[in-house]
């Protein structure tokens, strides 16, 4: 004869399994694309803690707004950049550097991470960069073209060949068919855009980005080539992440509406 004390055991253990079963299901419906996560990424469960990001120097000021939202919506999360030249961030990486997400100005230097077993899953490009030339405000050079750049006596600046924004530049100057020689080439975006800032370069080849973001400390030369050599940028969750919930919960932010809408209003482009 069955006693209530078992029965009621019973009937707990077969609720306590369906539960189960359908926290499986909603795991497994939520695991494909999280692009449309809500504000803030607020679709991740028990976010909290430190989230590293590696991210290339240009994604500064929209990673940096983004990363604000992502601690408003999460308290007690920190979400701490280490912002610079994308193949420097990934030689840190493959060589040791504790991060959680890797954002990359172009696909080859997120290969230098993945082609080392260091990515988790298959990048995503999130967003894309176009090239502008930076001149002094005014452009008092009269710099209308990338083959003005060849001009005698004029100061330009590059990026570094081994950098994206250097890459791309030399892609563009091949467009155009221009030879030119820079007073200097610079480790990232940032360093070829502040020599034109402090008036010791009169133009550089960066993104546009970066020529929107300086404000009016600058002014932008469109030029044709530039659609020559727009880069991707792909977003990784890492390997040895330290905190795979929130940096997962990160990368969903980026890919967001929200994500999206700051990144077009910096000049990046849809990918």
């Amino acid at each position: 004869m069955t006693r209530p004390a078992d029965r009621h055991r019973r009937t707990l253990k077969a609720a306590a399994a369906s539960v189960a079963a359908l926290l499986a299901l909603g795991a497994c419906s939520s695991s494909g694309d999280d692009a449309s996560a809500g504000s803030g990424g607020s679709a991740s469960p028990n976010v909290s803690g430190t989230v590293t990001v590696f991210a290339a120097a240009s994604l500064k000021e929209s990673f940096t707004k983004l990363g604000a939202a992502f601690e408003k919506a999460h308290p007690g999360t920190e979400v701490s950049f280490n912002f610079g030249g994308s193949d420097t961030l990934a030689a840190g990486i493959t060589g040791g550097a504790p991060a959680d997400v890797f954002a990359a100005a172009s696909a080859r230097t997120m290969m230098t991470v993945t082609d080392q077993g260091e990515a988790a899953g298959t990048p995503v490009v999130f967003t894309r960069n176009r090239l502008e030339i930076a001149t002094l405000p005014g452009n008092p050079e009269k710099i209308a073209s990338l083959k003005d750049l060849a001009r005698s006596g004029l100061k330009v600046v590059l990026c570094d060949k081994t950098v994206p924004c250097g890459a791309a530049a030399g892609k563009a100057l091949d467009a155009g068919g221009v030879k030119l020689t820079p007073v200097s080439y610079e480790e990232d975006v940032k360093g070829a855009l502040n020599k034109v800032v402090l008036k010791e370069a009169d133009a550089a080849v960066v993104y546009r980005t970066d020529v929107r973001a300086a404000g009016d400390k600058v002014e932008g030369v469109d030029f044709p080539e530039a659609a020559k050599a727009v880069n991707d940028y792909p977003i990784a969750l890492l390997k040895n992440a330290r905190n795979a919930t929130a940096a997962k919960a990160f990368i969903d932010l980026v890919r967001s509406a929200e994500g999206r809408k700051v990144l077009t209003e910096a000049g990046f482009l849809t990918p």
